[in-house]
């Protein structure tokens, strides 16, 4: 019990350090997050009600597409205007050690001296939709530090990517001319989350042509609740090698918050976000209590291996779990 209340205590210290900007507290907690600390998530978790609410910016698309030069071109466009900025890039997972291979944060090393930039790495471990398991605690953790905005960069696994959605109040897709890649993104749900869509490496042979397909696209973007606004996602081309149209970028991040804040929208986004970040939460603890309670365990189990057998649909097996536990 001691050693617990110690844990609480020092957890409790690591939030304190964070609000002051310790740099070293700031990636000690965003390891512990990452690695699902039960002593430091609980912190956090106490410290909720405290917790900012920056703007915050996804940036998704394509691999190749160029979203880690253009997030370092965006970081210092907003160090230009005297922003704490921070970032979470996720990486994909190194096959050997499941840990970031970091290439988001080599792309990034010009900030490495910047006290008001913090670059995170996270490692996606296989997991769908582009983002890590702890993006969002990994997001509060830079919010309590007083970075605003943050950007979330995902780690380009090409049409699974839209849980960036969920995440950001505003959704950037980076496409490029090149070959295949816009086509398969064109065709994907990546475009129905799209806020702002940037054609990168604009001055390659048909960058014309693809700013044509996204406008078609477009028109088959679903069409909003009854009574609520539409806001059409605006085509921003960059150079982000040469921070060539970074400012148009900027203008256009500025112009949707714009869009948000004056029809009432941003708490809607921020509570919608908050519930999807339950369900997510819930999901897991339940499987996770299914794996650890011993009558659970057996039956969880039991169905596991006829799904795998191919007796029973994964479906069918929820049901049977259910029934079997009267949820």
């Amino acid at each position: 019990m001691a050693a617990i209340r110690l844990r609480h205590t020092v957890a409790m210290d690591l939030i304190s350090r964070i609000q002051s900007g310790e740099t070293r507290a700031i990636a000690r907690a965003l390891t512990l997050v990452e690695n699902g600390d039960d002593a430091f998530t609980q912190a956090l978790d106490a410290a909720f009600a405290a917790i900012p609410h920056p703007e915050r910016i996804g940036i998704t698309g394509p691999p190749g597409s160029g979203k880690s030069t253009l997030t370092s071109a965006l970081v210092k466009a907003l160090r230009d205007e005297n922003k704490r900025v921070g970032v979470v890039a996720v990486d994909p997972s190194s096959p050997f050690s499941g840990g970031a291979l970091l290439g988001d944060r080599l792309r990034m090393s010009e900030h490495a001296l910047d006290d008001d930039v913090f670059v995170r790495s996270m490692a996606s471990r296989g997991r769908f939709g582009g983002l890590a398991i702890g993006s969002e605690d990994a997001c509060d953790v830079l919010a309590l530090a007083k970075f605003d905005p943050v950007i979330v960069e995902t780690v380009g696994v090409g049409q699974s990517e839209v849980d960036i959605a969920r995440l950001a109040d505003t959704t950037v897709v980076v496409l490029t001319p090149s070959a295949g890649d816009s086509v398969q993104a064109l065709k994907a749900g990546i475009m129905e989350v799209a806020e702002v869509v940037v054609i990168n490496k604009a001055d390659r042979e048909g960058a014309a042509r693809l700013e044509e397909d996204i406008k078609e696209a477009m028109e088959l973007r679903p069409m909003p609740p009854e009574g609520q606004p539409m806001w059409r996602p605006p085509i921003v081309r960059t150079v982000a090698t040469e921070n060539r149209g970074v400012t148009d970028l900027l203008a256009a991040i500025a112009q949707h918050r714009t869009f948000l804040a004056g029809n009432k929208l941003l708490a809607a986004v921020r509570q919608k976000r908050a519930e999807s970040r339950l369900k997510d939460l819930a999901g897991a603890a339940l499987v996770a209590s299914l794996q650890a309670e011993g009558r659970a365990q057996g039956l969880f189990d039991g169905l596991r291996a006829r799904v795998r057998s191919g007796e029973l649909s994964p479906r069918a097996a929820v049901k049977e779990l259910l029934a079997a536990l009267s949820l």
